[in-house]
């Protein structure tokens, strides 16, 4: 299906858990979220449901989110049966890592494709002030425990933050020599609660590009990163640019949180509910969402925040 201004909306992100084992500055507050009731949480049933509603309309790719989505119990029901609905050609899954040495094999034979991984730091202490619980060794262990599962591709996801990962352009970008991964840096987005930082954390991905004068223009896979490769590496750098540069001309995607509300876009406060609908009513609602995408999401800044009125965990990343 055709938003109004003539894009082909094919890709959903369905966010099955606004909960995490993680603290990450950027996503969600220290003490978590306050948790919402079970019966206002979308089921497993109406998720898939939605997955088929948006098949109906043209949507060919998924994107498992949270929340951390490995956290939910039932998940690897859930990517089997996404992956199962006639039309779904490809189901990815976003993921902070620490808990794939157990699921990366179950998800990979339950049809998922690929994996994105977050990681923002190769420094121990730093990994746990950022996530503010985890350890950098589960995350890597997760990156390890991916490439052998076999997945079609593994991204590393960085969140470039100026006066806190900046110093680690280069050793973040050589993972793409040593593994077969690609690794994405995404400029710090100014959401509903970022207030752990300050104007100086919100960087260009211009820095990127200095810090790697060897880099080269690469084929783009089709996404919004800009692709770029190392001499001799495995995999690529991508840049991913939602405050200097940001995508909205070729937005391809709809989103829908796990209490079941569809996001047209994700800087707007627009919801549109699908929680106890029919699979038709669903789908009604889903044409609604599209057709209003607006054309463009107004700049960000951090004096200009996100007007989502949410927190990333409450999305979905």
């Amino acid at each position: 299906m055709e938003d109004r201004f003539g894009r082909r909306i094919t890709y959903l992100r369905l966010s099955v858990t606004e909960l995490c084992n993680l603290r990450c500055r950027y996503c969600m507050p220290d003490d978590g979220v306050c948790k919402k009731r079970h019966e206002d949480m979308l089921t497993e049933e109406e998720m898939i449901a939605a997955v088929e509603a948006a098949a109906s309309l043209g949507i060919s790719k998924v994107r498992i989110t949270g929340g951390e989505p490995l956290v939910k119990k039932n998940i690897v029901s859930i990517c089997r049966r996404t992956a199962a609905v006639e039309g779904i050609r490809e189901v990815c899954l976003t993921t902070n890592g620490t808990l794939l040495p157990a699921l990366a094999a179950p998800l990979r034979q339950a049809g998922v494709t690929r994996v994105n991984i977050s990681l923002d730091t190769l420094d121990e202490e730093k990994y746990t002030y950022i996530t503010r619980r985890g350890t950098l060794q589960q995350a890597l262990d997760g990156i390890r425990a991916a490439l052998d599962a076999g997945f079609e591709k593994v991204k590393i996801n960085t969140v470039l933050i100026g006066g806190f990962n900046d110093d680690e352009i280069l050793s973040l970008a050589d993972l793409t020599r040593s593994l077969p991964v690609d690794v994405r840096f995404i400029e710090l987005m100014p959401m509903y609660d970022s207030g752990d930082f300050s104007a100086s954390a919100f960087r260009s991905c211009d820095m990127v590009l200095q810090a790697l004068p060897e880099a080269e223009p690469a084929r783009s896979d089709g996404g919004v990163a800009r692709l770029y490769h190392l001499p001799g590496a495995l995999g690529n750098i991508g840049l991913i640019r939602p405050i200097s540069e940001h995508f909205c001309a070729a937005c391809n995607r709809l989103r829908l949180t796990a209490d079941g509300k569809l996001k047209p876009c994700l800087h707007s406060g627009d919801e549109y509910s699908i929680k106890g609908l029919s699979k038709e009513q669903m789908a009604e609602q889903m044409r609604a969402a599209i057709l209003a995408k607006p054309q463009w999401h107004e700049p960000l800044s951090y004096c200009t925040r996100s007007r989502a009125h949410r927190d990333m965990n409450q999305i979905g990343g």
